[in-house]
């Protein structure tokens, strides 16, 4: 009997192949907001994926995966001890809005108090972001933080159809940068977001050549 082919090992904590282990990027970093992260099941195995490395770097953030969550209400319910306000980091697309359902107005001054936010991120491409959210009734409920003025993206690995279409990891410091009032805290992540980045191209160079 031909034996099985043996799996690589894998680091316990990024989950990748030891060989290609991403925790040498991991930047643990100080900000207020919560972040829960919904990521589709196709981003999980993807090498290119911002994801992973986001959530180990945040402190105060949660990585759930699902195209379809039946739990949500209780990822979106409060904490013992504080009220937190959900916000979805999806542009507005009244265009697209099932009929009967709108997403909540923010009333003024909510957002002056990162501590009581909840930042909901959808992890995956616009395609299958956009089902995750309509196959989710209650995101389509939330309030939404639209990213103002964002840069063009450093995401370099992989396809784009605009300059600033930006990674789960950019859009998230962006947003929390607007969140924070500023986006000094995040920039050792950002940076090392970078190193990631072209670790990745590194090994699409080796590819190319046979060499890995």
């Amino acid at each position: 009997m031909t034996p099985a082919p043996s799996r690589r090992l894998a680091c316990p904590a990024c989950l990748r192949p030891q060989s290609a282990c991403i925790c040498r990027w991991v930047t643990p970093v100080t900000q207020a907001v919560e972040v829960l992260i919904l990521q589709h099941p196709l981003e999980v195995d993807n090498p290119k994926g911002s994801a992973r490395l986001l959530h180990l770097s945040l402190p105060h953030s949660r990585l759930v995966t699902g195209e379809v969550f039946d739990d949500l209400p209780a990822l979106l319910a409060d904490p013992p001890d504080s009220a937190k306000l959900n916000l979805l980091l999806y542009p507005e697309t009244p265009q697209n809005q099932p009929p009967g359902i709108t997403p909540r107005q923010l009333a003024p001054g909510v957002l002056d108090d990162p501590a009581r936010l909840r930042l909901v991120v959808l992890d995956g491409t616009w395609r299958k972001s956009r089902k995750m959210l309509y196959n989710n009734p209650l995101l389509l409920q939330l309030p939404r933080l639209a990213l103002e003025d964002v840069g063009v993206s450093h995401y370099l690995i992989r396809k784009a159809h605009r300059p600033d279409q930006l990674s789960t990891l950019e859009a998230t410091c962006a947003a929390l940068a607007q969140l924070n009032g500023g986006a000094a805290p995040l920039q050792p992540l950002l940076a090392a977001f970078d190193g990631f980045v072209a670790q990745q191209m590194g090994y699409r160079s080796l590819r190319s050549t046979g060499s890995l």
